[in-house]
């Protein structure tokens, strides 16, 4: 029987406010040289939909955070009643993924519609993460998750994270979809992350049944 997103505290009824959101970004930015350009770590959505402008895009790794379908998605790929699952950074392992490099004239702009994307409901925690890109290493901007967050739901089993993502649906498509099309920017630069790529054909072969 498929778990019962029950077993993860409610998701909360409002978002955070603009004040709340602006107040993050400075205190991340207090990170950040102004004078350089802004590297963004890419492992999810951000590979195929970055909605940003960017003057490089590269192949990245970083270490000591993992990718994983570990939060619920009860609004953009799945419904509160019927949630989906989206990618987060868990720590442990590494991760491969693209990083943007975004012009230090453009960062001011991107930084709201940033947060609103990422950090509406603070399930992520942004971090200052070592990345290695070609021609060397840079610190780059990651959303990792924030385990205290009422959508963080670590200990589904991989057969429980299939079932939710080929059920998922949600404002913005399915959660299958949002998997399948991570799956393909990790191809266009031949990156394997087998974990994904299993869960992927576990995915399809569900839904090819149906």
């Amino acid at each position: 029987m498929k778990p019962r997103p029950s077993r993860t505290r409610p998701l909360p009824t409002h978002r955070l406010s603009d004040e709340a959101l602006n107040a993050s970004i400075t205190e991340t930015l207090s990170g950040w040289n102004a004078r350089t350009d802004l590297w963004l770590f890419a492992y999810g959505s951000l590979m195929w939909s970055p909605n940003c402008e960017y003057s490089q895009k590269s192949a990245a790794r970083i270490f000591g955070y993992h990718r994983s379908f570990c939060l619920w998605s009860r609004i953009n790929r799945g419904t509160p009643e019927n949630p989906g699952l989206v990618l987060a950074l868990e720590a442990g392992g590494s991760c491969h993924g693209f990083a943007y490099r975004i012009p230090r004239g453009c960062v001011q702009d991107l930084m709201l519609p940033l947060w609103k994307r990422e950090m509406l409901y603070g399930s992520y925690r942004p971090r200052w993460l070592n990345c290695h890109v070609q021609g060397g290493n840079r610190k780059a901007l990651a959303f990792v998750i924030n385990p205290q967050a009422t959508g963080y739901c670590g200990h589904l089993t991989e057969g429980e994270r299939v079932e939710f993502i080929v059920d998922g649906k949600g404002t913005y498509g399915t959660s299958a979809e949002y998997l399948f099309n991570t799956v393909a920017a990790l191809d266009q630069l031949k990156i394997h992350d087998e974990s994904l790529h299993r869960l992927a054909r576990q995915v399809r072969a569900r839904l090819e049944r149906r």
